[in-house]
């Protein structure tokens, strides 16, 4: 099922853009709103830059955040399994243990 698209006007640095997107147009804003923060920021600790260098350096912030994110999750992702790991571990040595018992009765 696909969904339709539209278009929604954004302003990013100055400049408006046309996007045309399935996403809702809240949304759509508000990615463009944060992309126009980054390079607001970007365009504070480089002032001289050209508008290119300045929306290369918010795409390298922007991905620093999103690889930063994603380690994250995985580091979280893997204590997760190691404790699953080792809670089926406790669990298969109850369960061993009970085993004996419930033959002897």
């Amino acid at each position: 099922m696909s969904q339709s698209s539209s278009i929604v006007t954004v302003d990013i640095h100055g400049q408006p853009y046309a996007i045309r997107s399935s996403l809702d147009a809240a949304y759509v804003a508000e990615l463009a709103a944060y992309v126009d923060q980054k390079m607001r920021r970007a365009m504070e600790e480089s002032p001289a830059g050209d508008t290119l260098r300045i929306a290369v350096l918010a795409a390298i912030n922007i991905a620093d955040e999103c690889f930063r994110v994603r380690a994250e999750a995985q580091a979280h992702q893997d204590s997760l399994a190691t404790r699953a790991e080792a809670l089926e571990r406790v669990l298969d040595l109850a369960l061993q243990t009970a085993e004996p018992r419930a033959m002897a009765r």
